[in-house]
């Protein structure tokens, strides 16, 4: 079974965008403009929720074979 390999953007509100993945669990909410840094938080979120991405993969993978 093939997926999405990206997050995709949904609009939120004012300078805030959320992204969600079929493997991911709920949603990924950062704010801020796209020209500003990420809060260090933020950062953590972010590769919290690409490597829950990675696992879930990774499983799916082992469970195809």
């Amino acid at each position: 079974m093939a997926t999405p390999s990206s997050f995709t953007e949904l609009p939120g509100k004012g300078s805030h965008t959320n992204w969600i993945h079929p493997l991911y669990v709920g949603k990924l909410t950062v704010s801020g403009k796209d020209s500003s840094d990420a809060k260090p938080y933020q950062e953590k979120d972010v590769q919290q929720a690409i490597k829950e991405v990675e696992e879930k993969r990774q499983q799916e993978k082992q469970e195809d074979e």
